[in-house]
């Protein structure tokens, strides 16, 4: 899962260097937060308060 996510980081900023359409840029903006928060949500040690399984 972390290598998926890291895979489409890396796409995102790839992308992101050449894109000049505002409203594509802002879309993979958008996308790539939401993929660093996945990354981050994964490497978070899980809270006190939920039981792992």
């Amino acid at each position: 899962m972390k290598r998926i996510i890291q895979a489409n980081i890396d796409r995102f900023k790839q992308l992101l260097e050449t894109e000049t359409d505002p409203t594509k840029r802002k879309t993979l903006l958008r996308l790539l937060a939401e993929e660093l928060a996945k990354m981050e949500s994964l490497q978070a040690p899980p809270s006190a308060g939920k039981k792992t399984i």
